[in-house]
C-alpha cells in the first residue's frame, strides 16, 4: 500500500547505494536531499561534484533503480545537483538527468542573464502548457512586499473578468497560497498519473504546500527546484485556462532566473512597496525579465500607505509613490496602488482573500483596477492571445 511508504524506508533502500568514490554510500554520505513521497512517487536529489557529474549519471540510475523497486512505489525521479567547486567563484552547471526523468531546463551560464542562457535560442525551448494561453509571472525583488497576497487577489480580479484563471505557487520554499485560499489536503491523482488541482473561489490552484506538511523545510537545490515546478506544470491537469498566474519565489536567484527563460511567461508584474531599499530591488526583478525578454507588464505598489481602521487616517509608513516615480524612470507602466489596510491581513490570514470576502472594498477595487491593466498591456504586448506551445514529453 503506498500509504505505509516512509521516508525512512526510502532512506534504508538508497544506503545499498555506494557514493562516488565507493568509500561510504550516498545516505551516510549526506548526498541524498529531502526526501518527498505523493501518492507513491518520490522525488529527490543527489549532491555531486560538479566536475563529476556526467560520469556519475549511473549512480543517478542506480538510485532510481533501487527506489522504485521498493514495494508501494509507483515511480521515482532522481536529479543530480552539482555543488561549487572549491575555491570557484560561480556555481557549476548540473548534471543532466536521465530520460526517463522529467524534462529539466538548462541552468544559465555562469548564472548570469547576460550569459548564453539568456539568449533568444534559449527561449525557444520554453515550457508551455497544454491548454493555458498566458502565463504570467507575479514577482518582486525580494521577500517581505506582499507578493503573494497580490498574485491571489490579482487572480481573482482577473477571474472576475470573466476569465479562466489558474495559480501555481511557484515558491517551493514558502508556499503560501493553502494559507491565502484556506485550502488543505492533498490534490487527487487522475488517470494519466496527472494531479486534480485544488479548487477555491473559481480558481484551479497547485502548491508545493498541497504536496507537503506545512512544517517540513525544502531543504533543495536550484536543480530540485526546477524539477519540481516543472511536474507542477507538466502533471498537472489545467484544462483550459486564460491565464495560469504564477507566483514566483521572492529574489533574483538561480531558480528565479531558471523559471523566467524556460517557461513560456507572456509577461510579469513586480511588485514593491515604495521604500527605497524595496524599490532597488524590484529594479533587480524588472531587469531580469528584460534580459530574458519577458515583457513587464507593470510594477504595483503595494502597502502604498497605510488607512487606520479607526479614524481613517492615512499614514505613508513605507513612504507613497516611490514605485510610481520608478515605472516612470523605467519606463515601464505604472499599474496601480494598493493601500495597507487591517482588512487585507485579516482577510489572508483567514483564507478567504479581500476580492472574493468584500468585493465592493475600495482595496478590491484597487486590484480589479490593476488586473484590467495588466490584461490591457498583455493583451497589447501579445498583439492578440495565444495559446503556449506545446510540451513534448521524454519517455
Amino acid at each position: 500500500m503506498t500509504e505505509t511508504l516512509t521516508k525512512n524506508q526510502i532512506l534504508a533502500a538508497l544506503k545499498n547505494v555506494k557514493g562516488p568514490d565507493l568509500s561510504d554510500n550516498i545516505v551516510s554520505l549526506g548526498l541524498v536531499s529531502e526526501v518527498v513521497i505523493h501518492k507513491g512517487k518520490v522525488y529527490f536529489a543527489i549532491s555531486v561534484d560538479p566536475a563529476r557529474a556526467e560520469e556519475l549519471e549511473g549512480l543517478r540510475q542506480a538510485a532510481e533503480s533501487v527506489v522504485k523497486g521498493l514495494p508501494g512505489v509507483v515511480d521515482a525521479k532522481v536529479t543530480l545537483t552539482a555543488d561549487r567547486a572549491p575555491g570557484s567563484g560561480s556555481p557549476s552547471p548540473a548534471a543532466s538527468p536521465a530520460a526517463s526523468a522529467p524534462p529539466r531546463p538548462a541552468p544559465s551560464a555562469q548564472g548570469s542573464p547576460s550569459g548564453p542562457g539568456a539568449s533568444g535560442q534559449s527561449r525557444q525551448r520554453q515550457i508551455g502548457v497544454p491548454g493555458v494561453k498566458n502565463i504570467v509571472a507575479v514577482a518582486s525583488g525580494k521577500g517581505g512586499v506582499g507578493k503573494s497576497t497580490t498574485a491571489i487577489n490579482f487572480a481573482l480580479a482577473l477571474k472576475d473578468q470573466g476569465l479562466k484563471v489558474g495559480v501555481l505557487d511557484a515558491d517551493i520554499y514558502g508556499p503560501s497560497m493553502p494559507r491565502l485560499l484556506g485550502l488543505s489536503g492533498q490534490p487527487q491523482q487522475l488517470a494519466g498519473n496527472k494531479l486534480d488541482p485544488m479548487r477555491r473561489y473559481g480558481l484551479k490552484v497547485m502548491s508545493m504546500g498541497f504536496l507537503v506538511d506545512e512544517d517540513t523545510p525544502m531543504i533543495w537545490r536550484g536543480p530540485m527546484v526546477m524539477s519540481a515546478l516543472t511536474q507542477m506544470l507538466n502533471d498537472v491537469a489545467w484544462g483550459e485556462l486564460d491565464l495560469l498566474v504564477v507566483d514566483m519565489p521572492p529574489g533574483t536567484g538561480d531558480a528565479q532566473l531558471t523559471m523566467a527563460q524556460q517557461v513560456a511567461l507572456a509577461g510579469a508584474v513586480i511588485v514593491s512597496t515604495p521604500q527605497d531599499l524595496a524599490l532597488i530591488d524590484a529594479r533587480k526583478g524588472l531587469n531580469m525579465f528584460k534580459k530574458v525578454n519577458v515583457p513587464v507588464l507593470g510594477i504595483v505598489e503595494n502597502m502604498s500607505t497605510f488607512i487606520c481602521p479607526h479614524c481613517g487616517e492615512r499614514s505613508d509608513i513605507f513612504g507613497h509613490g516611490g514605485a510610481k516615480q520608478e515605472a516612470k524612470k523605467i519606463g515601464v507602466p505604472f499599474l496601480g496602488e494598493v493601500p495597507l489596510t487591517m482588512a487585507v491581513r485579516e482577510t489572508s490570514d483567514a483564507g478567504e482573500p479581500i476580492v472574493a470576502s468584500d468585493p465592493d472594498s475600495a482595496v478590491a477595487t484597487a486590484y480589479r483596477d490593476i488586473a484590467a491593466l495588466a490584461w490591457a498591456e498583455l493583451q497589447s504586448a501579445s498583439g492578440s492571445t495565444q495559446s503556449a506551445p506545446k510540451i513534448v514529453m521524454e519517455t
